[in-house]
């Protein structure tokens, strides 16, 4: 498990059945050729194409009509134990000489090991890919492109945490695109299918098993690059809540808050929808009712709770997309390198204040679900429910301050990060964009 690049032949096996009530298929546009003319707009066309007349949806209980939308998701396989299907998975995509990418961490762990024996089992040849770090270099993903050309593989399988999967995404992408990862920043630019993908969290809140963004570094600029499109879903998330028990506590509850900041953003976004609309409120009740008992005992209720949660924040943010927070946390990440669970209880309720003149009263349904009930107004719900969210943080062993993350001799470089977010395409989402001050004025208040 030493080498870069570690092969096993396996006797090939004839295909297993596939698992019963497992075969879904994904509506697109194109599934949608042969039917009556209509108007849609992918969620994310909006951030291609800012000439055209975007309206923020009203809230879902105005009168009239929804808008037109599309909701993707991969197929789910959740559960206890649901690693173990992993091999019919990978079989039903077609996989003969599979290309698994993952990191030192899940090594260590022993969980690549246990997806290996899974495949072997199936007769599947396999070809590893080590080569991932907490936050995704733009070189990484390109050595493993090439990796995966040269070995002739597959189907992509990606075990680990978001720096892991958006790897195996980044690939995907550079291996039936070609070019720089750094030509597909932005939202909707891969114009080829990509491989076959299965993607196994190893966490309780990236997201990147349910989305269709991809997070990559750009070394040179020093900023993570947003890689937004449908084609990123992939076809089998699996979700085992057991691995969960390996991960430390500083893992679960960053992973945890990461997922919070995705249902609070998207149900935030400009483009959310009813289908959104319900997974953000149902994870954000998920996560503050089960974080600090996952933490405190490690119950694998809890820790399973937390995963349905992870899942249902993905599918919001992933049809939603996200905002100012992510915007500037994906800034501050690239520059300094940090992980991207640390940012969020510093910087969440800093820009919820910030975006509560544009929408008190969904803000005040946020807070309803905080507070388990109404306080007073709108405006003192809302309120009230960022202060709870505040105090929850601080339960947390967790930074509350830029300033315990940077050191003041960098506090300079603020500036230009803060005009680099406002460039990120979950800026676009938000209620309302941000400006490169109103991103420094964020940072101050919360040094």
């Amino acid at each position: 498990m030493k080498d870069a690049i570690t092969t096993l032949s396996c006797k090939e096996k004839p295909g297993a059945k596939p698992l019963a009530g497992s075969q879904t298929t994904l509506t697109s546009a194109e599934d949608l050729q042969h039917s009556p003319p209509v108007e849609t707009r992918s969620p994310y066309e909006p951030l291609c194409d800012q000439s055209s007349a975007v309206t923020h949806r009203k809230p879902s209980n105005r009168a009239g009509l929804v808008d037109i939308t599309k909701f993707a998701i991969p197929e789910i396989i959740f559960g206890r134990g649901s690693l173990n299907h992993a091999g019919q998975c990978a079989l039903r995509l077609g996989a003969k000489k599979v290309f698994l990418v993952s990191d030192a961490g899940i090594e260590e762990a022993g969980w690549l090991q246990r997806l290996m024996d899974i495949l072997e089992k199936e007769g599947i040849e396999w070809v590893y890919y080590p080569g991932v770090t907490s936050n995704p270099r733009d070189f990484q993903v390109e050595q493993g492109a090439e990796f995966y050309l040269k070995n002739g593989a597959d189907v992509i399988i990606a075990i680990g945490g978001g720096s892991s999967m958006d790897t195996a995404k980044g690939i995907a992408i550079i291996a039936s695109n070609g070019g720089k990862i750094r030509d597909y920043e932005g939202a909707n630019r891969v114009q080829r299918p990509l491989p076959p993908m299965m993607l196994i969290t190893t966490t309780a809140g990236s997201g990147s098993d349910i989305s269709q963004f991809c997070i990559i570094t750009d070394m040179k600029r020093g900023v993570k690059m947003s890689i937004i499109t449908r084609t990123l879903v992939p076809n089998i998330s699996i979700v085992d809540p057991l691995i969960l028990r390996t991960k430390s506590e500083s893992l679960i509850i960053q992973s945890a808050i990461d997922a919070l900041a995705h249902a609070i953003e998207a149900y935030m976004s400009r483009i959310a929808s009813p289908f959104t609309e319900m997974h953000s409120l149902k994870a954000i009740d998920l996560i503050l009712a089960n974080l600090q008992r996952a933490v405190a005992t490690r119950s694998l209720d809890s820790l399973e709770q937390l995963s349905i949660a992870s899942v249902s924040a993905s599918m919001a943010f992933s049809n939603a997309g996200l905002g100012a927070e992510h915007a500037l946390a994906h800034s501050l990440g690239g520059h300094f390198d940090m992980r991207h669970g640390v940012v969020h209880p510093i910087l969440l309720t800093s820009v919820m204040r910030f975006n509560m003149g544009i929408s008190v009263q969904r803000m005040a349904e946020i807070g309803r679900v905080i507070l388990k009930g109404q306080r007073g107004s709108d405006q003192e719900t809302a309120l009230a429910g960022i202060e709870k969210l505040d105090e929850f943080f601080a339960s947390f062993d967790v930074a509350l301050r830029l300033s315990q993350l940077i050191p003041e001799s960098e506090r300079h470089h603020l500036e230009p990060i803060c005009k680099m977010a406002v460039l990120d395409a979950c800026n676009l989402t938000n209620p309302r964009p941000a400006t490169w001050e109103e991103f420094l004025q964020i940072c101050e208040e919360v040094w």
